[in-house]
């Protein structure tokens, strides 16, 4: 009897070890990379990664580089990346994603929040993006439409719009497309760093423009609380794409909610985790959208703010 159960000890022991040996190595914590311009892995983010069932800090690990604003940094913040041997780069900002493509053709790279990424050549198609790139892209023509038509309803006498942002922003194309329709003039301010800002809105005030729009950027969003401050210095109702510029002083903010885009980029890491291929994964856009009225705002700036607008809005700042 003590023969037969030594000997089915040591069955079970053949049988039962390679799996609890296995078990044992996928406990060990995946390993991704966050590169940004300007911030660190978004609560929202976290909160997506967390709805699927991934954890930093118990079977996921992030690795954060963060270049502080200064874009120089970032292919070698993307390369330290590689060699710490993440299996995707999580491009946190768009100003993230083309240094991210520049050290790597292979590793997979999601994009949170990018403009147009076929005409910026990330990818071949937002249906099929083909190499080691997809995400989502902030790519929705009409909201810049929608932008300037919500400044002419604040201001009905409306006829010229300085349109204040980096030259490769995507949002310029459908900014002149949206004109033909609402029926002002637009003055492009095209600015590549902070030192053109104050040159831009003296611009805006000489050539006697009525309303502002400012494009997302990494670098206006890097300036927001200073192109608010601006924007009131000169009298200038402006409206912006990201609700933080309404949460600052802006007047008015419209665009897509970018925490979704976040917590959707959440569920790229994980099919990735599992397998899929970032060329097969097609590129998702916005599908919520938001709008915020800084009414202590409008009242410095002695503007009446329409009841139409009022009701559409989904946060008013008293």
């Amino acid at each position: 009897m003590r023969r037969i159960g030594l000997a089915v000890v040591l069955i079970l022991s053949v049988v039962l070890g390679p799996p609890a040996a296995k078990a044992q190595q996928n406990d060990k914590p995946r390993r991704i990379g966050w590169l940004a311009l300007n911030s660190p892995p978004s609560p929202s983010f976290l909160q997506g990664l967390l709805e699927v069932g991934w954890i930093d800090g118990q079977n996921l690990r992030i690795e954060s580089r963060v270049a502080g604003g200064d874009r120089a940094r970032l292919p070698d913040l993307a390369t330290e990346l590689l060699r710490l041997r993440v299996e995707i780069i999580v491009a946190g900002d768009s100003a993230a994603i083309d240094p991210a493509r520049q050290v790597t053709k292979t590793l997979p790279i999601v994009m949170t929040v990018s403009g147009d990424p076929v005409m910026q050549g990330f990818v071949a198609s937002l249906g099929r993006p083909g190499g080691n790139v997809t995400g989502l892209a902030n790519l929705s023509p009409e909201t810049s439409g929608k932008r300037l038509e919500l400044l002419k309803e604040v201001l009905p006498r409306l006829k010229r719009v300085a349109v204040l942002g980096e030259p490769d922003v995507p949002s310029w194309r459908t900014m002149v497309t949206a004109t033909a329709t609402v029926g002002v003039q637009l003055q492009a301010l095209k600015v590549g760093n902070r030192e053109e800002f104050e040159g831009a809105f003296k611009l805006a005030a000489r050539e006697r423009a009525e309303g502002l729009i400012v494009l997302a950027s990494p670098l206006t969003n890097l300036y927001m609380r200073t192109l608010v401050g601006l924007a009131a210095r000169t009298r200038l109702p402006a409206i912006y794409a990201l609700r933080r510029y309404a949460e600052v002083g802006g007047l008015i903010a419209y665009g897509a909610s970018i925490p979704d885009l976040y917590r959707r980029a959440a569920t790229y890491v994980d099919k990735i985790l599992k397998g899929a291929k970032p060329g097969d994964l097609p590129i998702e856009q916005p599908t919520k959208f938001e709008m915020v009225v800084n009414m202590k705002t409008a009242k410095t700036l002695g503007l009446t703010i329409p009841q139409s607008v009022l009701l559409r809005a989904d946060q008013i700042i008293e």
